[in-house]
């Protein structure tokens, strides 16, 4: 078993461009390859930001193939890394929606893991108006994988106030938690679900977010984190394009959570 991993964060403000953002994402995952990174996981959306919710519609691909899915694949396979596409436009079987799926490609560029986001992010403040439900249909399978560095449980943005979702068994050792908080409710509550999440499950998070203006005028809270299992922010990476780079030490985190077997102590299962 892996008992380090330096594991990279991408932040990116994208746009309405598809090209260009998986243009910027080849150039952000190689640039983190570069500085080590065994581990990059890419934000949510990163291939679009659209003004127009629906223009993600016609991206939509079928599970294992489309031009998204082969440049993830040849990006890990390039760089010999796994990689995790924060979320892709996957066929659903609803007329006029799509899953937004996280998938986590191995470095012979083959996909090991798919999750489909279970929990759909609306908000409504009377200025900013979000309803996901309209054009996304809803996971209903929590995802598990086994890694050289252990179970790595897959989560979307908005799952993170469901802490449900990562107390399934088995425990995970990395939590991956790729997003585009609104500015609005990333600076409210943002860094305290990151922390919260790691400490209660005693595992590392992986979180990066897009940071900046997008068409429309849609702005994103950025500040990519990655956590340890103490809560400690390890990087972090605050507003615009960048990355955060951390090594999440595993046999450091086997030592807390020997001391502090809070996962071995719970008397409620998962509802």
């Amino acid at each position: 078993m892996t008992t380090t991993l330096t594991a990279a964060a991408i932040q990116m403000v994208s746009g309405d461009d598809c090209s260009a953002n998986l243009e910027a994402a080849a150039r952000l995952v190689a640039e983190a390859a570069a500085r080590g990174a065994g581990f990059a996981a890419l934000p949510e959306y990163f291939y679009l930001m659209p003004e127009d919710e629906t223009a993600r519609l016609s991206l939509a691909e079928r599970f294992g193939g489309g031009p998204i899915q082969t440049s993830l694949a040849g990006l890990a396979r390039e760089h010999g890394i796994w990689l995790l596409a924060g979320s892709v436009p996957l066929a659903s079987p609803e007329v006029g929606k799509f899953y937004n799926s996280s998938l986590l490609f191995d470095p012979q560029g083959h996909c090991k893991a798919r999750y489909d986001k279970i929990h759909l992010f609306g908000f409504d403040n009377g200025e900013e108006r979000y309803l996901e439900a309209d054009t996304m249909s809803a996971g209903d399978t929590v995802a598990s994988v086994d890694t050289p560095w252990g179970v790595t449980r897959l989560s979307i943005c908005y799952d993170l106030r469901f802490p449900e979702l990562y107390r399934q068994d088995p425990a995970p050792t990395l939590i991956t938690a790729p997003a585009a908080f609104t500015y609005t409710t990333g600076k409210a509550h943002w860094e305290l679900l990151l922390r919260a999440r790691a400490v209660e499950n005693l595992a590392f998070v992986v979180a990066p977010g897009q940071g900046g203006v997008h068409p429309g005028g849609k702005r994103t809270f950025g500040h990519s984190l990655i956590v340890d299992p103490w809560g400690e922010v390890l990087a972090s990476c605050e507003d615009g394009e960048g990355i955060a780079l951390a090594t999440l030490d595993f046999s450091r985190q086997a030592e807390w959570r020997t001391r502090l077997p809070a996962l071995d102590h719970r008397r409620l299962g998962p509802a």
